[in-house]
Formats: structure tokens, sequence, C-alpha cells
């Protein structure tokens, strides 16, 4: 095998123009993957981003919309499907904060499956889309249906020229695409596009030297993403659970290791998992934990240690993605699998740390889950013809 060296300081390439799906990534049959490749980019792109962002008209067009929506208690509804919805989620995270922050009250901001809103749309207030590429049928179809009710509609997505980019009032553009379809550029960007927006809603300035430290600190742990890898990769199924605004970083990397390394995974929230789904699990079931959240943080720590003296009881394979903070009050005992020590992003809004803090550490992860299986994540199984079908008849 033979790649051209990746720099991941450079721009990322944009899409396509005149507009068109992104074409399939370059097969690799061994790392660097192009996940690879993009993990080790975004810290790079994230400072980028907010520079850019920060002073884009778009920006504070939508920020003054979330305002206006939330002053006239109509609510805010950001949406998407996959990787977007996820980082949809942890948008809506961000700005619940941020209208917080900036002393609003009676704020509704709420994630909505895009399939779902563009059955049942608002009549009013304001619905954001996250669509990476921008060619996504129901999300484009839940931002037409809203608007025709009567809500104000914007889209996070790479270009204004994507089908996406063609459907609502307010378009903020992240300009730089993923290269391999395991997205993980896919979720950050809109997340960061979320903290920028959020920055200027409570009016809180965003350092992106801090936030591409933040996100570079956590790709770099290479080697502990290798000791979990070693564990879970033989593992029959994996669960990963969180709390608070861990959330969507738990949902992304249920999704990302399905679709990176095929190894069948389910999230679970704190709470819920230990509701019932225990006796499904034995020493084949791997478990992540992520708790970096520190709001609440107290009552989450006793929770989670709760949870992983439980599992250890049955045998589970469990890891961590953990705050500093949390990190000395975790017995390492209880996560035999290993775990990844994150900053705690002093100075960024909590569920800014929490995303941001996570999410090259669950990519990372995931990369190296998909190295112990022998699995390329780049191409989510599209390799195989059976797969590549199922995908053509799903309509993706």
């Amino acid at each position: 095998m033979t790649t051209q060296p990746f720099d991941p300081n450079a721009q990322l390439t944009g899409p396509p123009d005149p507009w068109v799906y992104a074409s399939t990534p370059s097969w690799r049959d061994g790392p660097p993957y192009h996940l690879t490749d993009m993990i080790a980019a975004e810290p790079a792109l994230a400072r980028r981003l907010i520079a850019r962002l920060a002073g884009d008209e778009a920006t504070a067009e939508l920020a003054d919309a979330v305002r206006s929506a939330i002053a006239a208690r109509e609510p805010v509804v950001v949406t998407g499907c996959g990787t977007s919805e996820t980082a949809a989620q942890g948008i809506v995270e961000i700005l619940r904060d941020a209208a917080r922050s900036a002393g609003l009250s009676g704020a509704t901001v709420i994630a909505e499956q895009a399939f779902e809103l563009a059955l049942d749309p608002l009549a009013g207030g304001l619905v954001i889309g996250v669509s990476h590429e921008g060619g996504t049928a129901a999300t484009n179809g839940a931002l037409r249906a809203s608007r025709a009710a009567g809500a104000r509609t914007a889209v996070v997505t790479v270009s204004r020229r994507s089908p996406a980019g063609e459907v609502p009032d307010i378009v903020l553009e992240t300009g730089e695409l993923d290269q391999s379809w395991c997205h993980s550029v896919g979720y950050l960007s809109p997340l960061v596009a979320g903290a920028v927006v959020g920055a200027r809603l409570s009016g809180s300035p965003l350092d992106g030297d801090v936030v591409a430290s933040l996100l570079a600190a956590g790709a770099a742990k290479m080697s502990d993403a290798e000791k979990i890898a070693a564990q879970l990769g033989t593992a029959a199924h994996l669960l990963v659970v969180a709390s608070g605004s861990d959330r969507p970083a738990g949902r992304e990397m249920a999704l990302k290791v399905e679709e990176a390394s095929w190894l069948p995974s389910a999230y679970r929230d704190l709470e819920t998992f230990l509701h019932g789904h225990l006796p499904a699990t034995d020493p084949d079931t791997g478990l992540v934990l992520i708790l970096v959240d520190r709001a609440g943080h107290e009552e989450r720590l006793a929770r989670a240690k709760q949870a992983l003296a439980a599992a250890r009881i049955i045998g589970l394979r469990a890891a961590a993605i953990v705050a500093e903070r949390f990190d000395p009050q975790l017995d390492a005992a209880l996560t035999p699998a290993g775990r990844v020590v994150v900053r705690d992003g002093v100075g960024l809004p909590a569920p800014v740390a929490a995303l941001l803090g996570t999410a090259t550490p669950l990519q990372l992860v995931t990369e190296r889950i998909a190295r112990a299986r022998a699995t390329n994540p780049d191409l989510i199984r599209r390799e195989d013809a059976a797969y590549r079908r199922a995908a053509e008849a799903a309509g993706g």
C-alpha cells in the first residue's frame, strides 16, 4: 500500500462544484485509513472553522434566530440523520447552556429525528437541520415540511450549493469535506459550528486555540485506545453508556463502532443501563462508559461507580472515556479494559468541553477497534457487494 503523505494542518477539500455526492473513498488495505487522517486533521480544522464562522454573517443571523424564537416562547428544534443526528443532539446541549448563560428563560431546545419531523413538522419556531454533505433526503424533507408549516429554517452543512442549502432561510457552511464515509469530521464540524453560535448567543467568545488543544490531546491517546481496542475487539457486542451532555457522544460512539468495525453495539443512558439490560450481558460483552460532563458531576460519578461495580461482578469488559476530574475517583479495577483520560476543558462551557473533549477519543478508540478486527472503516462495509446492494435498497 502506498499513500501520499497527509498534512493534518492543511485545509481539507471542499465539495465538488457543481455539487455532487462525495465519491467513494479510495481503498486502503491497512492503516493509516482515511478515518485515521481525519482524526489527525480535526484540531487544525476546528481552529480554522472557529476563526471563519466567528465573523460569518450567517453565525450572527442564526444566533439571533435562536434568541428570537426563545424570546417568543417558540421551540428550537435541531434535526438530522445518522452522525448528523447525534451532532444535532450535541448542538441542543450547547444551545440550551448558551441560552441559560444569556439569561434567556423558558428555552425549549430539543432534538428530533429528521424522518419523524418531516411527517409531523413544526407550525412555528425555528428548525435547524444538520447534514454534512447536504444530500440527506429525510433531513431536507424535514426542512421543507417545517418551512411550509410556518417554521423558520436553517441548516449546518458543508456548502450552500448542496440540496440542503437550497431549502432554508439561513445556511451555515462548514466548508471542508470528510474523506471517509465513517464520518468523524462530519460529527465534529457541526458541533464546532454549534459552539460558535452558542458563543455568539451567550456573548462569551470561543477560543480556537483552546479547542484545538483539547482535540489534539484526545487524538494523542493512541496507546490507551489500543489497550481498549485489544479487549473490545474480540467482544460479542458492545454497550456504550453516558449521562448528561455526554449522551450524544455515547450514541455517536455506538454508531461509529458499528460502521467502522461491524461490532454490534448499542447505546444506553447511564440510568437506563441498570434497569433491565444487565441480564443480556456476560463476559463477552464490552462496555464503554463516557463520563466527562462536569454538570451534576457528583451524582453522575456516584451512579457511574455503581454501574461499573455491577459490570465488574458479571465480568464485563469495561472501559471508560473519563475526564481528569473523575479519573482519580474511579478505582482502576472498575475499568479492566482500560480508559482514556480527557482534559477537563477549563475555560469552555460544560457541554462544549464534554462534546469536543470526547470527539477525538471516541473516534480514536473506534479506529483502533477496526484495526483489531481487521476491518476497513472508510467504506462502512460497502466494499462487500451484499452491503453495497443493501445500501442502494435503503436509498443511501
